[in-house]
């Protein structure tokens, strides 16, 4: 499981992230304190693994508590507000994206490459996460999604070896059952804005990053390479394409759209079932707890030790 339009990848806090700064931190304290034998230092240490449970325990109690506490919602009928979506997954109309990794058609990705050095260690190489919107449908009608400053968890993991590479990635798939909770609402498609060589563009880099299926498609003499007069061609397919979900999203009376809250609150989409997430806070919420107390009791030890 792991995370996640434009450039929120400073707001896109993973749940995956968010538990290798507590149970990393406090891992990293715990070697520090193997390698001292002052009673006074293992007092900071207890007391930094017992700050580090204050944290990971109010991050799970929050999003335990958004999603116990939000109904779910049908499209048609929902308030304008913070709600709860489930639908199946539905690419945009033209070509859906891929995974760059495999090729597999999908409605979001995130990959990491990684390589190992002289030591046997994997070193972090590079990674990508996808921000084209797609829409989840349910029996009474379709909003798109946009997964900007989202938390994306995916149970569709996988990660092969290759050389000395090791890649990783996590999937959403077109039709399968899609969890969302965000911010809800609802917009003319008289007022859309929408900014076509904008979104040509970010087509155009989508595209360029799965390069041999650019190659594929648009390398007419097969050099391995783009002619000018073949790059115009995959520009023109890009426009067209980009047109047709224009068109798409302005043939609807309403376009809704599910987005990041503005006041901040939990924005989450995933394959997995509301019941299943929320057990899974509510036990991260209770193992947080559980070592906050050990660190408050090895911080009384060590301060017996010292004082």
């Amino acid at each position: 499981m792991l995370f996640a339009h434009g450039g929120g990848t400073a707001r896109r806090l993973t749940d995956g992230f968010g538990r290798f700064v507590v149970s990393g931190g406090q891992l990293i304290l715990l070697f520090i304190g193997f390698q001292i034998e002052d009673p006074r230092g293992w007092l900071g240490i207890a007391i930094g693994i017992a700050a580090l449970s204050v944290f990971g325990w109010l991050g799970a109690l929050r999003r335990w508590r958004s999603i116990r506490d939000t109904p779910t919602s049908q499209v048609a009928s929902a308030a304008q507000g913070y709600v709860e979506l489930i639908g199946r997954g539905k690419a945009l109309e033209g070509l859906p994206l891929v995974s760059p990794l495999t090729g597999l058609p999908c409605l979001w990705y995130h990959y990491t490459v990684e390589e190992k050095d002289g030591d046997g260690r994997w070193k972090h190489q590079r990674s990508e996460t996808s921000e084209l919107s797609f829409i989840i449908r349910d029996a009474s009608g379709e909003c798109l999604v946009d997964p900007e400053g989202a938390e994306v968890l995916s149970l569709r993991k996988d990660s092969w070896e290759r050389g000395d590479e090791r890649y990783t990635q996590w999937l959403l798939l077109q039709e399968e059952k899609i969890y969302v909770l965000g911010q809800f609402a609802t917009r003319s498609s008289l007022v859309l804005e929408l900014d076509r060589n904008a979104d040509i563009g970010e087509l155009l880099a989508e595209w360029k990053r799965n390069h041999p299926q650019l190659l594929k498609r648009f390398d007419l003499d097969s050099d391995g390479e783009l002619s000018l007069r073949e790059w115009e061609l995959a520009r023109n397919a890009a426009r067209r394409e980009v047109e047709a979900r224009h068109r798409e999203l302005r043939s609807a009376p309403d376009l809704h759209v599910m987005h990041y809250p503005e006041d901040g609150r939990l924005y989450l989409i995933s394959n997995m079932e509301p019941e299943k997430l929320a057990r899974r806070y509510q036990w991260w919420a209770w193992a947080h707890l559980l070592v906050f107390f050990a660190g408050i009791a090895g911080a009384f030890h060590a301060f017996r030790l010292a004082f």
